[in-house]
Protein backbone atom coordinates (compact mmCIF):
# COMPACT_ATOMS: atom_id res chain seq x y z
CA UNK A 1 0.00 0.00 0.00
CA UNK A 2 1.67 3.31 -1.12
CA UNK A 3 1.75 6.60 0.68
CA UNK A 4 -0.36 9.60 -0.15
CA UNK A 5 3.13 11.40 -1.24
CA UNK A 6 3.46 8.09 -3.33
CA UNK A 7 0.69 7.99 -4.87
CA UNK A 8 0.96 11.64 -6.15
CA UNK A 9 4.60 11.03 -7.60
CA UNK A 10 3.00 8.65 -9.70
CA UNK A 11 -0.13 10.89 -10.56
CA UNK A 12 -2.67 8.62 -9.26
CA UNK A 13 -5.58 10.84 -7.87
CA UNK A 14 -6.58 8.94 -4.65
CA UNK A 15 -10.51 9.64 -3.02
CA UNK A 16 -8.49 11.46 -0.04
CA UNK A 17 -6.93 13.73 -2.11
CA UNK A 18 -10.18 14.46 -4.18
CA UNK A 19 -12.11 14.94 -0.69
CA UNK A 20 -9.41 17.58 0.66
CA UNK A 21 -10.08 19.44 -2.87
CA UNK A 22 -13.81 19.37 -2.41
CA UNK A 23 -12.86 20.69 0.95
CA UNK A 24 -10.66 23.52 -0.36
CA UNK A 25 -12.83 24.44 -2.81
CA UNK A 26 -9.61 23.59 -5.30
CA UNK A 27 -8.85 21.25 -8.07
CA UNK A 28 -7.95 17.73 -7.10
CA UNK A 29 -4.78 18.06 -9.76
CA UNK A 30 -3.30 20.58 -7.76
CA UNK A 31 -3.80 19.13 -4.60
CA UNK A 32 -1.69 16.48 -6.48
CA UNK A 33 1.05 18.53 -7.72
CA UNK A 34 1.29 20.24 -4.29
CA UNK A 35 1.44 17.11 -2.75
CA UNK A 36 3.97 15.39 -5.09
CA UNK A 37 6.67 18.81 -5.03
CA UNK A 38 6.06 18.87 -0.82
CA UNK A 39 4.43 21.59 -0.70
CA UNK A 40 1.47 20.15 0.92
CA UNK A 41 0.65 17.00 3.09
CA UNK A 42 -2.62 15.24 4.44
CA UNK A 43 -1.71 13.73 7.88
CA UNK A 44 -3.37 10.61 8.05
CA UNK A 45 -2.42 7.20 9.29
CA UNK A 46 -3.36 4.64 7.46
CA UNK A 47 -5.18 2.33 10.47
CA UNK A 48 -7.03 5.92 11.60
CA UNK A 49 -10.75 6.35 10.43
CA UNK A 50 -11.54 10.04 10.89
CA UNK A 51 -14.18 12.28 10.08
CA UNK A 52 -12.44 15.32 9.71
CA UNK A 53 -9.20 14.99 7.47
CA UNK A 54 -7.18 17.72 6.41
CA UNK A 55 -5.01 18.97 4.13
CA UNK A 56 -1.79 21.40 5.05
CA UNK A 57 0.33 23.47 3.30
CA UNK A 58 0.36 25.91 -0.30
CA UNK A 59 -3.16 26.86 -1.81
CA UNK A 60 -4.82 25.87 1.11
CA UNK A 61 -6.19 27.50 3.87
CA UNK A 62 -4.32 28.22 7.00
CA UNK A 63 -4.70 25.44 9.67
CA UNK A 64 -4.53 25.73 13.81
CA UNK A 65 -3.52 22.68 15.73
CA UNK A 66 -4.82 22.32 19.66
CA UNK A 67 -2.02 21.03 22.25
CA UNK A 68 -4.23 18.44 24.89
CA UNK A 69 -2.93 16.24 27.27
CA UNK A 70 -2.28 14.63 30.60
CA UNK A 71 0.86 16.38 32.72
CA UNK A 72 2.66 15.10 35.75
CA UNK A 73 -0.08 16.88 37.63
CA UNK A 74 -2.79 16.84 36.02
CA UNK A 75 -4.01 13.73 34.55
CA UNK A 76 -7.35 13.23 34.89
CA UNK A 77 -8.34 12.12 31.02
CA UNK A 78 -12.37 12.87 30.93
CA UNK A 79 -10.63 16.64 31.27
CA UNK A 80 -8.24 16.48 28.49
CA UNK A 81 -11.30 14.86 26.32
CA UNK A 82 -13.48 17.80 27.11
CA UNK A 83 -10.84 19.83 25.77
CA UNK A 84 -10.64 18.05 22.58
CA UNK A 85 -14.05 18.26 22.35
CA UNK A 86 -14.31 22.29 22.94
CA UNK A 87 -10.97 22.47 20.30
CA UNK A 88 -12.75 20.43 17.46
CA UNK A 89 -15.74 22.77 18.28
CA UNK A 90 -13.95 25.94 17.90
CA UNK A 91 -12.04 25.20 14.82
CA UNK A 92 -8.89 23.07 15.63
CA UNK A 93 -7.95 21.25 12.52
CA UNK A 94 -6.03 18.57 14.77
CA UNK A 95 -4.59 18.11 18.05
CA UNK A 96 -1.76 17.30 19.67
CA UNK A 97 -1.48 14.54 22.61
CA UNK A 98 1.44 15.63 24.75
CA UNK A 99 0.71 13.58 27.89
CA UNK A 100 3.62 12.51 30.45
CA UNK A 101 1.00 11.91 33.49
CA UNK A 102 -0.93 8.73 33.76
CA UNK A 103 -1.26 5.74 31.52
CA UNK A 104 -0.23 7.18 28.27
CA UNK A 105 -0.94 4.25 25.91
CA UNK A 106 -4.47 4.41 27.71
CA UNK A 107 -4.92 8.16 27.11
CA UNK A 108 -3.93 7.98 23.54
CA UNK A 109 -6.60 5.53 22.91
CA UNK A 110 -9.16 7.12 24.46
CA UNK A 111 -7.92 10.60 22.41
CA UNK A 112 -7.35 8.57 18.88
CA UNK A 113 -11.19 7.01 19.31
CA UNK A 114 -12.65 10.22 20.25
CA UNK A 115 -11.07 12.91 18.15
CA UNK A 116 -12.76 13.98 14.34
CA UNK A 117 -9.18 15.27 13.25
CA UNK A 118 -5.68 13.92 12.78
CA UNK A 119 -4.31 13.14 16.11
CA UNK A 120 -0.26 14.18 16.61
CA UNK A 121 2.40 13.23 19.25
CA UNK A 122 6.09 13.92 20.50
CA UNK A 123 7.44 10.45 21.08
CA UNK A 124 9.95 10.90 23.07
CA UNK A 125 8.08 12.15 25.68
CA UNK A 126 6.24 8.05 26.59
CA UNK A 127 10.01 7.00 26.17
CA UNK A 128 11.21 9.11 28.42
CA UNK A 129 8.46 8.32 30.74
CA UNK A 130 8.85 4.74 30.30
CA UNK A 131 12.83 4.95 31.18
CA UNK A 132 11.69 7.20 34.26
CA UNK A 133 9.02 4.18 35.33
CA UNK A 134 11.22 1.23 34.48
CA UNK A 135 15.21 2.31 34.82
CA UNK A 136 14.69 5.05 37.36
CA UNK A 137 16.43 7.38 34.74
CA UNK A 138 14.44 9.16 31.78
CA UNK A 139 17.75 9.26 29.55
CA UNK A 140 18.49 5.63 29.75
CA UNK A 141 16.61 4.50 26.61
CA UNK A 142 18.25 3.21 23.13
CA UNK A 143 17.34 3.59 19.88
CA UNK A 144 15.11 0.14 20.33
CA UNK A 145 13.04 1.93 22.51
CA UNK A 146 12.52 4.67 20.35
CA UNK A 147 11.63 2.34 17.58
CA UNK A 148 9.20 0.26 19.46
CA UNK A 149 7.32 3.06 20.56
CA UNK A 150 7.30 5.02 17.58
CA UNK A 151 5.94 1.40 16.00
CA UNK A 152 3.44 1.06 18.57
CA UNK A 153 1.81 4.95 18.05
CA UNK A 154 1.82 4.24 14.61
CA UNK A 155 -0.06 0.66 14.65
CA UNK A 156 -2.62 2.44 16.63
CA UNK A 157 -3.43 5.46 14.45
CA UNK A 158 -1.32 8.26 15.25
CA UNK A 159 -0.98 10.38 12.15
CA UNK A 160 1.87 12.93 12.71
CA UNK A 161 4.65 12.83 14.96
CA UNK A 162 7.14 15.54 16.26
CA UNK A 163 10.25 14.35 15.66
CA UNK A 164 13.71 16.26 17.56
CA UNK A 165 16.04 15.25 15.18
CA UNK A 166 17.54 18.20 14.47
CA UNK A 167 19.44 18.70 17.98
CA UNK A 168 22.53 16.98 16.99
CA UNK A 169 26.06 17.49 18.84
CA UNK A 170 27.21 19.78 16.07
CA UNK A 171 24.10 21.88 16.73
CA UNK A 172 24.35 21.76 20.49
CA UNK A 173 28.42 23.07 20.24
CA UNK A 174 26.85 25.63 18.29
CA UNK A 175 24.43 26.35 21.15
CA UNK A 176 26.83 26.33 24.15
CA UNK A 177 29.19 28.87 21.59
CA UNK A 178 26.61 31.25 21.09
CA UNK A 179 25.09 31.34 24.68
CA UNK A 180 20.99 32.76 24.83
CA UNK A 181 19.13 34.00 27.69
CA UNK A 182 16.98 30.50 27.66
CA UNK A 183 19.11 27.83 25.97
CA UNK A 184 16.40 25.42 25.43
CA UNK A 185 12.84 26.38 25.59
CA UNK A 186 11.69 22.84 24.09
CA UNK A 187 10.43 19.87 26.31
CA UNK A 188 11.63 17.09 23.49
CA UNK A 189 14.48 19.10 22.95
CA UNK A 190 15.76 19.44 26.44
CA UNK A 191 15.14 15.29 26.90
CA UNK A 192 17.67 14.57 23.82
CA UNK A 193 20.31 17.40 24.46
CA UNK A 194 20.34 15.79 27.51
CA UNK A 195 20.33 12.31 26.69
CA UNK A 196 23.51 13.20 24.14
CA UNK A 197 25.62 14.78 26.68
CA UNK A 198 24.92 11.59 29.47
CA UNK A 199 25.61 8.86 26.76
CA UNK A 200 27.93 10.90 24.75
CA UNK A 201 26.59 9.91 21.63
CA UNK A 202 24.62 10.77 18.63
CA UNK A 203 21.03 12.28 18.72
CA UNK A 204 19.08 8.43 17.79
CA UNK A 205 16.49 10.29 16.32
CA UNK A 206 18.99 11.62 13.76
CA UNK A 207 21.73 8.89 13.28
CA UNK A 208 19.19 6.20 12.97
CA UNK A 209 16.85 8.48 10.60
CA UNK A 210 16.53 5.88 8.32
CA UNK A 211 14.58 3.18 10.75
CA UNK A 212 12.25 6.00 11.57
CA UNK A 213 11.44 6.73 7.66
CA UNK A 214 11.00 2.75 7.31
CA UNK A 215 7.73 2.55 10.14
CA UNK A 216 6.20 6.50 8.89
CA UNK A 217 6.28 4.89 5.27
CA UNK A 218 4.55 1.75 6.58
CA UNK A 219 1.31 3.66 8.13
CA UNK A 220 1.76 7.28 6.13
CA UNK A 221 2.63 8.45 9.18
CA UNK A 222 3.52 12.10 8.47
CA UNK A 223 6.57 13.33 10.62
CA UNK A 224 6.43 17.02 11.72
CA UNK A 225 10.07 17.61 12.30
CA UNK A 226 11.16 19.99 15.42
CA UNK A 227 12.39 22.61 16.72
CA UNK A 228 14.61 21.81 19.53
CA UNK A 229 16.56 24.43 19.32
CA UNK A 230 13.33 27.48 18.93
CA UNK A 231 14.14 30.64 20.51
CA UNK A 232 12.08 30.80 23.88
CA UNK A 233 13.23 35.14 23.94
CA UNK A 234 12.58 36.87 21.40
CA UNK A 235 16.17 37.99 22.42
CA UNK A 236 17.44 34.66 21.18
CA UNK A 237 15.43 34.65 17.63
CA UNK A 238 17.08 33.77 14.35
CA UNK A 239 20.42 32.88 15.80
CA UNK A 240 22.95 30.52 14.91
CA UNK A 241 21.71 27.62 16.75
CA UNK A 242 18.25 27.72 15.31
CA UNK A 243 19.47 28.20 12.08
CA UNK A 244 21.88 25.30 12.16
CA UNK A 245 18.60 22.92 12.94
CA UNK A 246 16.58 23.78 10.07
CA UNK A 247 19.92 23.38 7.86
CA UNK A 248 19.32 19.83 9.29
CA UNK A 249 15.88 19.36 9.34
CA UNK A 250 16.24 20.93 5.24
CA UNK A 251 18.80 18.33 4.90
CA UNK A 252 15.92 15.42 6.59
CA UNK A 253 13.10 16.93 4.34
CA UNK A 254 14.94 15.68 1.59
CA UNK A 255 15.82 11.70 3.09
CA UNK A 256 11.85 11.43 3.95
CA UNK A 257 10.62 12.77 0.29
CA UNK A 258 13.10 10.34 -1.36
CA UNK A 259 11.35 7.76 1.04
CA UNK A 260 7.84 8.86 0.24
CA UNK A 261 7.28 10.25 3.70
CA UNK A 262 5.36 13.40 4.34
CA UNK A 263 6.81 16.02 6.29
CA UNK A 264 6.02 19.31 7.98
CA UNK A 265 8.96 22.01 9.39
CA UNK A 266 8.21 23.10 13.03
CA UNK A 267 8.98 26.52 13.56
CA UNK A 268 10.20 29.21 16.29
CA UNK A 269 8.41 29.96 19.17
CA UNK A 270 9.32 33.45 20.52
CA UNK A 271 10.27 35.88 17.32
CA UNK A 272 9.78 40.14 17.27
CA UNK A 273 7.75 41.39 14.94
CA UNK A 274 10.32 42.51 12.39
CA UNK A 275 11.92 38.72 12.26
CA UNK A 276 8.84 36.86 11.09
CA UNK A 277 9.19 37.46 7.55
CA UNK A 278 12.55 36.32 7.23
CA UNK A 279 11.81 33.68 9.29
CA UNK A 280 9.38 32.42 6.87
CA UNK A 281 11.90 33.19 3.97
CA UNK A 282 14.38 31.15 5.36
CA UNK A 283 12.21 27.61 5.87
CA UNK A 284 10.84 27.90 2.84
CA UNK A 285 13.95 28.45 1.40
CA UNK A 286 16.10 25.80 3.08
CA UNK A 287 13.25 23.57 3.38
CA UNK A 288 12.13 23.55 -0.05
CA UNK A 289 8.73 25.13 0.26
CA UNK A 290 8.00 22.43 3.02
CA UNK A 291 4.86 22.99 5.04
CA UNK A 292 5.58 25.14 8.18
CA UNK A 293 4.41 24.76 11.38
CA UNK A 294 4.58 27.17 13.65
CA UNK A 295 4.21 27.93 17.77
CA UNK A 296 2.63 31.27 17.56
CA UNK A 297 5.48 32.89 17.02
CA UNK A 298 4.75 34.89 19.89
CA UNK A 299 5.71 38.32 19.36
CA UNK A 300 7.08 39.46 23.02
CA UNK A 301 8.01 37.92 26.51
CA UNK A 302 6.09 40.03 28.86
CA UNK A 303 2.56 39.21 28.19
CA UNK A 304 1.52 36.17 30.99
CA UNK A 305 -1.96 35.67 31.15
CA UNK A 306 -2.48 37.37 27.67
CA UNK A 307 0.36 34.72 25.36
CA UNK A 308 -2.48 33.55 23.15
CA UNK A 309 -2.96 37.22 21.79
CA UNK A 310 1.08 37.97 21.70
CA UNK A 311 1.04 34.49 19.61
CA UNK A 312 -2.48 35.56 17.35
CA UNK A 313 -0.33 38.58 16.53
CA UNK A 314 2.47 36.69 15.40
CA UNK A 315 0.70 33.94 13.94
CA UNK A 316 -1.20 36.29 11.82
CA UNK A 317 1.95 37.59 10.31
CA UNK A 318 3.82 34.40 9.70
CA UNK A 319 0.60 33.23 7.87
CA UNK A 320 -0.19 35.62 5.85
CA UNK A 321 4.13 35.61 4.71
CA UNK A 322 3.18 31.80 4.09
CA UNK A 323 3.69 29.79 7.31
CA UNK A 324 1.11 27.32 6.34
CA UNK A 325 0.09 25.49 9.84
CA UNK A 326 -0.50 26.88 13.90
CA UNK A 327 0.07 25.70 16.84
CA UNK A 328 -2.01 27.38 18.96
CA UNK A 329 -1.34 29.16 22.32
CA UNK A 330 -3.17 29.79 25.70
CA UNK A 331 -3.36 32.35 28.00
CA UNK A 332 -1.96 29.95 30.59
CA UNK A 333 1.42 29.42 28.47
CA UNK A 334 4.41 29.84 30.67
CA UNK A 335 1.76 29.77 33.84
CA UNK A 336 0.16 26.11 34.40
CA UNK A 337 -1.57 23.52 32.66
CA UNK A 338 -4.34 24.94 30.55
CA UNK A 339 -8.36 24.37 31.37
CA UNK A 340 -10.99 23.88 29.11
CA UNK A 341 -11.60 27.69 28.81
CA UNK A 342 -8.13 28.27 28.10
CA UNK A 343 -7.88 26.19 25.37
CA UNK A 344 -11.38 27.59 23.78
CA UNK A 345 -9.68 31.00 24.65
CA UNK A 346 -6.13 29.81 22.64
CA UNK A 347 -8.09 28.28 19.39
CA UNK A 348 -10.26 31.30 18.93
CA UNK A 349 -7.73 33.40 19.10
CA UNK A 350 -5.44 31.08 16.80
CA UNK A 351 -8.59 30.63 14.32
CA UNK A 352 -8.74 34.58 14.20
CA UNK A 353 -4.78 34.83 13.14
CA UNK A 354 -5.32 32.09 10.53
CA UNK A 355 -8.57 33.91 9.10
CA UNK A 356 -6.44 37.02 8.68
CA UNK A 357 -3.95 35.33 7.43
CA UNK A 358 -6.20 33.66 4.76
CA UNK A 359 -7.78 37.04 3.42
CA UNK A 360 -4.23 38.52 2.84
CA UNK A 361 -3.16 35.21 0.85
CA UNK A 362 -6.45 35.42 -1.19
CA UNK A 363 -8.37 32.24 0.23
CA UNK A 364 -11.59 33.23 -2.19
CA UNK A 365 -13.33 31.36 0.69
CA UNK A 366 -12.03 33.30 3.65
CA UNK A 367 -12.85 36.64 1.98
CA UNK A 368 -16.46 35.18 1.15
CA UNK A 369 -16.69 34.65 4.60
CA UNK A 370 -15.61 38.62 5.33
CA UNK A 371 -18.20 39.53 2.77
CA UNK A 372 -21.03 37.53 4.01
CA UNK A 373 -20.78 38.94 7.69
CA UNK A 374 -20.64 42.46 6.51
CA UNK A 375 -23.73 42.23 4.17
CA UNK A 376 -25.25 41.02 7.52
CA UNK A 377 -24.24 43.70 9.26
CA UNK A 378 -25.70 45.77 6.58
CA UNK A 379 -28.86 44.48 6.43
CA UNK A 380 -28.61 44.44 10.66
CA UNK A 381 -29.86 40.81 10.61
CA UNK A 382 -28.26 40.14 13.99
CA UNK A 383 -29.31 36.22 13.67
CA UNK A 384 -27.04 36.01 10.63
CA UNK A 385 -24.54 37.99 12.37
CA UNK A 386 -23.95 35.59 15.12
CA UNK A 387 -23.90 32.44 12.93
CA UNK A 388 -21.39 34.00 11.15
CA UNK A 389 -19.02 34.62 13.84
CA UNK A 390 -16.22 32.91 14.63
CA UNK A 391 -17.50 32.10 18.59
CA UNK A 392 -21.71 32.31 18.27
CA UNK A 393 -21.91 31.73 21.38
CA UNK A 394 -20.57 34.62 22.61
CA UNK A 395 -21.36 37.19 19.89
CA UNK A 396 -25.05 35.50 20.98
CA UNK A 397 -24.31 36.39 24.48
CA UNK A 398 -23.53 40.08 23.85
CA UNK A 399 -26.10 40.91 21.64
CA UNK A 400 -28.81 39.06 24.48
CA UNK A 401 -27.09 40.88 27.36
CA UNK A 402 -27.84 43.87 26.51
CA UNK A 403 -31.52 44.65 24.53
CA UNK A 404 -31.62 48.13 22.91
CA UNK A 405 -35.01 50.25 22.68
CA UNK A 406 -35.14 49.74 18.38
CA UNK A 407 -34.24 46.22 17.49
CA UNK A 408 -33.04 47.21 14.34
CA UNK A 409 -29.97 48.54 16.22
CA UNK A 410 -27.63 47.68 18.84
CA UNK A 411 -26.60 49.53 22.50
CA UNK A 412 -23.77 51.18 21.36
CA UNK A 413 -24.65 53.29 19.11
CA UNK A 414 -29.18 53.13 19.49
CA UNK A 415 -30.98 55.82 17.46
CA UNK A 416 -27.70 56.90 16.31
CA UNK A 417 -26.65 53.98 14.48
CA UNK A 418 -24.22 54.96 11.09
CA UNK A 419 -25.73 51.91 9.06
CA UNK A 420 -29.27 52.93 9.69
CA UNK A 421 -28.50 56.67 9.15
CA UNK A 422 -26.96 55.81 5.59
CA UNK A 423 -29.64 53.54 5.04
CA UNK A 424 -32.38 56.32 5.11
CA UNK A 425 -30.02 59.01 3.54
CA UNK A 426 -29.16 57.22 0.86
CA UNK A 427 -32.96 55.48 0.43
CA UNK A 428 -34.13 59.82 -0.14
Amino acid sequence: MSTQLEYAKNNTLTPLMKRIARDEAISPLQILRFLKSGRLVIPLNKKHKIKKPCGIGFGLRTKINANIGTSTDKYQIEDELKKLDVAVKYGADTVMDLSVGGNLKKIRNRILKHSPVPVGTVPVYEIAVNAQISKKNLLKFDIDDILDILEAQASEGIDFFTIHAGVTKKSLNILKNNRRLLDIVSRGGAILASWIRYHKKENPFYEYFDKILDIAYKYDVTLSLGDALRPGSILDATDKAQISELKILGELNLCAKKRNVQVIIEGPGHVPLNQIEKNVALEKKICRGAPFYVLGPLVTDVASGYDHISSSIGGALAASFGADFLCYVTPSEHLRHPSVSDVKEGVIASRIAAHAADIAKKIKSATQWDKEMSLARKRRDWKRQIKLSIDPDKAKYYRTSSRPHLLDVCTMCGKYCSIKLMEECLRA
